[in-house]
């Protein structure tokens, strides 16, 4: 049995423990040595689930690569780790993804009045300021392990995430899902955004509570149906949470569930899957958590934790509970057009940043859900190539955002103009993540776009037809915040602030290629991922509509 999805598991869970671990002080040198140490245990996890991905055999086994470790053996509960071809992808993502965030967020923990402070740092609270890691007069702070305490957390989600992608237990899987909650409840309410104006503590505590609540009630939903499925599930022989057991036995009927028992199950996951999404009308703590968070935190809760609510609608949704996944599918979409057309309304009148990203993810989430209860190959497939699309596109638009914001020390469109002349590069970079937002085609989101809007339209034409009205809605908000902030004059405000520099080069240079090679040639994601949106069609009993107008072929091989 390998131990590979455990060892790219246990690395940032370890990380996570040495870097809280490492001496504190606010010295510069040790602040760095903390960053280091964060930023080469997120690389070692980035080539571990390269590695996992590398001996994945999209042809093989559903799932592969599979440990198990007993746990609590009285109900069946066991640690239990495999792959498919989605929790391949999306847990490379995050490994992609949280060495970026990191270096992206060098300074975020930093103390104002360090070195790192300065022209195009990020502005910090003066002597006598509010926050955990205010000055005293004497100029020490209260807080000397605010940096290690900072990486540590981030190496915490990382770990739980890339667990909520690996585990084939059901009951496992709940626990990190849940897990995941405490480090990133931190990261909003106790390092959040300096540029949020002298109300900014109140509000970082306001979102990260509203978070916490939102999830947590989700949760709690969610726990309800584990143990009444446990329970349904050990009455008829099978006391056990292992997931391809329960998905193999209730589709050969050996796991017998009403039809009541099926709606009120599925409904308990979904609750919870849709609040972690989010999903319209559950999605009110998102524009909240990611405006009152830095950047790089913002790129977490929507390029990363949120995918695994998406992700687990695919899992556990589809797979345990298929009558009652195609029963409420066609409510689902509903609630997911309204989240397209809602979410990117909002982000086009906007006045801050962050929040604008926040509403356009919303409509973005419901082109993903939009595609999973589409219930056709081409829109999972879509769903799960966004999901990976979304996550890079909108971790460029964020990141360089937050390079702005930074600078400038404003999250406020209006605070901005002109920026292209003074900041070329940082500009042209905006551009690029504002064009993959809106799919351009060539871009790696259009790809998945399309894909979902024609796997929705061959099952559910009129909805397929309202939702490219999001489409439009996506090129106003983006280009209209491109427009807003990079030409016009210079404002007084943006006159002297700094280009992009090597550091924040790093950041955005591999998200940008990413962006653009999967846009051209998306082919080594849709291997990996069709053969496990086919089994998944399977288990609901659903094949593709067929085509209302067949092509017939001739003796000549000519089509007529």
């Amino acid at each position: 049995m390998s131990a590979l999805l455990t060892a790219t598991c246990a690395v940032p869970a370890a990380g996570a423990v040495l870097t809280a671990a490492l001496p504190a002080g606010s010295s510069e040198g040790r602040r760095r040595t903390t960053k280091a140490v964060a930023l080469g245990v997120s690389a070692v996890t980035l080539v571990l689930a390269a590695a996992v991905a590398t001996r994945f055999d999209p042809h093989g086994a559903r799932f592969q690569l599979t440990e198990s470790y007993s746990w609590i053996r009285s109900f069946g509960i066991t640690f239990s780790l495999g792959v498919d071809g989605i929790g391949v992808v999306l847990a490379l993502l995050t490994a992609v993804l949280v060495p970026l965030v990191i270096l992206a967020s060098w300074h975020d923990a930093d103390p104002p009045s360090s070195a790192a402070d300065g022209p195009g740092a990020r502005p910090g609270r003066q002597a006598g300021g509010e926050g955990p890691n205010a000055a005293r007069p004497d100029g020490t702070f209260e807080n000397r392990r605010r940096t290690q305490g900072f990486f540590a957390l981030i190496l915490a989600v990382e770990a739980m995430v890339v667990v909520s992608f690996y585990a084939t237990d059901v009951f496992v899987f709940y626990v990190f899902f849940e897990a995941m909650l405490i480090p990133m409840y931190f990261l909003i309410g106790g390092f959040g955004d300096r540029a949020g104006g002298p109300e900014s503590a109140r509000q970082r505590s306001y979102a990260a509570v509203k978070f916490l609540l939102y999830n947590l009630l989700g949760g709690l939903v969610m726990l309800a149906a584990v143990i009444g499925l446990y329970v349904t599930a050990q009455d008829q022989g099978f006391g056990t949470f292992d997931l391809p057991t329960l998905t193999s036995a209730i589709a050969d009927g050996r796991i017998q569930l009403t039809g009541t028992a099926e709606k009120a199950l599925f409904l308990g996951f979904f609750f919870a899957f849709a609040v972690k999404a989010p999903l319209w009308p559950l999605h009110t703590w998102l524009p909240n958590a990611m405006g009152e968070s830095t950047a790089g935190t913002a790129v977490l809760i929507t390029a990363v934790v949120d995918k695994v609510g998406t992700f687990a609608m695919l899992r556990f949704c589809l797979g345990l509970f298929p009558n009652a996944s195609k029963t409420f599918a066609p409510a689902i979409l509903v609630l997911a057009l309204i989240g397209i057309v809602y979410g990117a309304l909002l982000a086009v009148g906007q006045k801050d940043i962050k929040r604008l990203v926040a509403y356009a993810s919303i409509s973005h989430f419901g082109f993903i859900i939009m595609g999973i209860f589409a219930l056709t190959s081409q829109g999972q497939s879509g769903a799960t190539l966004y999901m990976v699309n979304h996550g890079l596109s909108t971790a460029a638009w964020m990141l360089v955002a937050g390079f702005l914001i930074s600078r400038r020390g404003s999250r406020l469109i209006a605070d901005y103009g002109g920026v292209q002349k003074v900041a070329p590069v940082l500009a042209g970079t905006f551009l690029i993540g504002s064009l993959a937002t809106l799919s351009l085609p060539g871009l790696a989101p259009f790809v998945s776009e399309f894909l979902v809007l024609v796997g929705t339209f061959t099952r559910y034409p009129a909805i397929g037809i309202v939702a490219t009205f999001g489409i439009v809605l996506a090129a106003l908000y983006a280009l209209l915040l491109y427009q807003r902030t990079m030409t016009g004059p210079v404002k007084d405000g943006v006159r002297t602030i700094p280009d992009l520099k090597a550091r924040e080069l790093l950041v955005v240079g591999p998200l940008v290629a990413l962006t653009i090679l999967l846009g051209v040639y998306p082919k080594p994601l849709t291997d990996l991922v069709n053969p496990s949106v086919n089994a998944t069609l399977t288990q609901v009993h659903q094949t593709d509509p067929a085509p209302a107008h067949p092509v017939a072929a001739t003796s000549g091989g000519e089509q007529k």
